[in-house]
């Protein structure tokens, strides 16, 4: 990858992939207190980033999300806070021009 020389580093099995965590909300859908209804959320609740010392990733603040249309912004919110660059994959790349 152009402009990755001298920044890469060794990593065990286990820290080689970035992790993004969703979380739904599951309070108050049941009845009375401490209880759940099992396989019931609502449609918001926060994304995180998982630690990850290979990649120097520390969590931050969680970014919340209010509805499923929400969620691929807080996403992009998280990966950005922690400084991840995302590269296009093969697949995508279809969708650049080469004078880009």
């Amino acid at each position: 990858m152009a402009g990755t020389r001298g920044k890469d580093v060794i990593a065990r099995h286990g820290e080689k992939m970035i992790e993004v965590k969703i979380r739904f909300w599951t309070d108050r859908i049941a009845e009375g207190e401490n209880r759940i209804r099992p396989k019931h959320a609502w449609a918001s609740g926060v994304v995180r980033m998982e630690p990850n010392l290979a990649h120097g990733i520390k969590p931050k603040k969680p970014v919340p999300f209010n509805t499923i249309l929400d969620l691929q912004a807080s996403i992009e919110k998280t990966l950005i806070q922690h400084g991840v660059r995302l590269h296009p994959s093969h697949k995508m790349r279809k969708y650049f021009s080469e004078s880009e």
